[in-house]
């Protein structure tokens, strides 16, 4: 009895793995989330075709991680931002360095509902020289990289670079 009990307790685990929040998407491409917390696996190559894809619409990525304070603290300032132009700019996040149940957690605290995708290896950070989050990108809706935030975002430096994509 016990043993089918902890195998049905697996088995909804598992279930449960695969995200439960629908993204809120400013555009749509074939390798981006539609489900906020699905956390896909993805790696450098995947994530530059994806950038590809979403060509047409101004982007803003943020490297994160779980575990990462000033991850935690740039969170809140994101969120806002991408509830105020969900249907025109595209957040986009990538988790780095990071487990998906925690990362699920930190997303569900945070109230994100903008996709990111999973790279636990670091492979897409790195390919952008990040040894560590956080980092935020943003690309004009040509596909130019106008601007890298390396280290904590400040509410100034977070509207200033919307301001300049989507000029």
């Amino acid at each position: 009895m016990l043993l089918a009990a902890l195998l049905l307790t697996g088995c909804a685990h598992d279930a449960a793995a695969t995200g439960t929040v629908p993204a809120v998407n400013a555009t749509t491409a074939p390798a981006l989330p539609t489900v906020a917390d699905e956390l896909p696996a993805m790696d450098a190559a995947g994530f530059r075709q994806l950038l590809q894809q979403l060509r047409g619409t101004p982007v803003v990525v943020n490297y994160w991680a779980a575990w990462c304070p000033p991850c935690r603290a740039e969170t809140p300032l994101l969120v806002q931002a991408h509830r105020r132009l969900e249907h025109d700019v595209q957040f986009l996040g990538v988790d780095l360095q990071d487990f998906r149940a925690g990362a699920r957690t930190f997303m569900h605290e945070e109230d994100v509902t903008y996709p990111s995708v999973f790279d636990p290896a670091n492979s897409i950070g790195l390919s952008f020289n990040l040894f560590s989050p956080p980092m935020t990108q943003f690309y004009r809706a040509d596909g130019l990289l106008v601007a890298t935030v390396r280290g904590q975002l400040s509410a100034d430096a977070l509207q200033a670079n919307l301001k300049a994509i989507a000029a």
